[in-house]
């Protein structure tokens, strides 16, 4: 199973692996106007097994999550061939992981492994395009706007239109049960605007003019976050569990989200120094929430009375303390300083200013910052 946000590549990986294999492909898509049922996943298989002539054939079903009862149907058809002992393969590939899960975990136990790709990194744009750190905090991860990035305004509409709109009206309305589509669209825009910045659910509730309640706020969150767009970070308190309700912070996974609604373009945003700095660490944010994501680590921020830690990252036992600055600073970091009295994590980080360097910091995977 291949799950993932919108265009991070799933399919593209998918058709170079396969091709490099020598075998027999079926590639098929539910990303289609005609409705798809159980039934078209059979007949897919069914081709497959005749095409196969005894030698090991692949399924590649994309957009699986589409179509209604999927798990059952891919549980039924691989047991079958299990006890036939047919080697044929199956690649399942997914825009909704949060659904895509749920049918994973109700009728596919012990039959599946999941590869969860995240948005791109600062490396991936950087080797794939040239892309300079600036230009990576300003239109973020995306490969598919990449070549509009030269051509700010059809950029911005690419990613509106083709990115997050059709992420919400396909990935989210259309597949959960979202009894208020018009707040979790406002959720969506004030997770954007206040990235970088703890709410606590009441006070979204005020912003957004909505007389919801908080565990529908924090639902349409998950929602979001499933989705690779917002995430809410939880506060770190230590081995205590945390509480459903307590503030989030709110995170982009990918700051094209935040600047393609900012009306700013790339020179403007660059010169205003509080944006930036604010973009700079929801960069940093989304490269550290976009590894949790994929499980390679856990992800929280700290705060105690005027005491701020902007993320803590916790792998396995060990806990690592960030703060992230956007020019030089010759402060004491008295957030850093009563979190490690408090907590005493393994290692403590500063993220530009006199610390490491943006690029280095978004050039590495986050376990080797945390590892080790």
């Amino acid at each position: 199973m291949v799950a993932g946000p919108r265009q991070v590549g799933k399919t593209t990986l998918v058709q170079q692996v396969t091709e490099r294999l020598g075998l027999d492909v079926r590639f098929v898509s539910a990303d289609e106007p005609t409705l798809r049922g159980p039934e078209w996943i059979a007949q897919q298989w069914e081709a497959v097994r005749a095409g196969s002539g005894g030698n090991p054939g692949i399924l590649v079903l994309d957009e699986v999550q589409k179509i209604p009862g999927w798990s059952e149907s891919v549980k039924r058809l691989w047991d079958e061939d299990t006890r036939r002992r047919r080697p044929i393969k199956v690649v399942l590939l997914g825009s909704a992981p949060l659904l895509i899960q749920r049918g994973l975990a109700e009728s596919l136990g012990g039959r599946f492994e999941v590869m969860r790709l995240p948005h791109w990194s600062l490396g991936e744009m950087r080797e794939a395009f040239g892309w300079t750190v600036e230009r990576f905090v300003y239109f973020g991860g995306y490969p598919g706007a990449a070549a509009l990035a030269r051509e700010p305004e059809r950029w911005r509409r690419y990613v509106l239109d083709a990115l997050v709109e059709t992420t919400i009206a396909r990935d989210v309305l259309l597949l959960s049960r979202v009894d208020k589509p018009a707040l979790l669209r406002r959720l969506f825009e004030l997770g954007c605007r206040y990235s970088g910045q703890v709410l606590s659910y009441t006070k979204m509730l005020g912003q957004l003019q909505d007389a919801g309640n908080t565990t529908t706020l924090a639902h349409y969150l998950d929602l979001l976050a499933a989705s690779g767009m917002v995430t809410g970070i939880p506060k770190f308190a230590g081995e205590t569990v945390r509480q459903r309700g307590s503030s989030p912070k709110l995170q982009v996974l990918n700051t094209a989200l935040m600047t393609s609604q900012s009306g700013l373009d790339f020179d403007e945003a660059r010169s205003d120094r509080e944006f930036w700095g604010r973009l700079v660490e929801s960069a940093v944010g989304a490269h550290l929430a976009n590894a949790a994501a994929v499980g390679l680590c856990e992800l929280f921020y700290w705060r105690e009375r005027n005491r701020e830690v902007d993320f803590v990252v916790r792998r396995g036992r060990e806990v690592t303390a960030i703060e992230v600055k956007s020019g030089r600073t010759g402060d004491s970091q008295p957030g850093l300083a009563a979190f490690t009295e408090a907590f005493r994590p393994k290692r403590k980080l500063l993220v530009g200013g006199d610390g490491i360097a943006l690029d280095d910091f978004l050039s590495q995977p986050v376990e080797h910052w945390v590892s080790g």
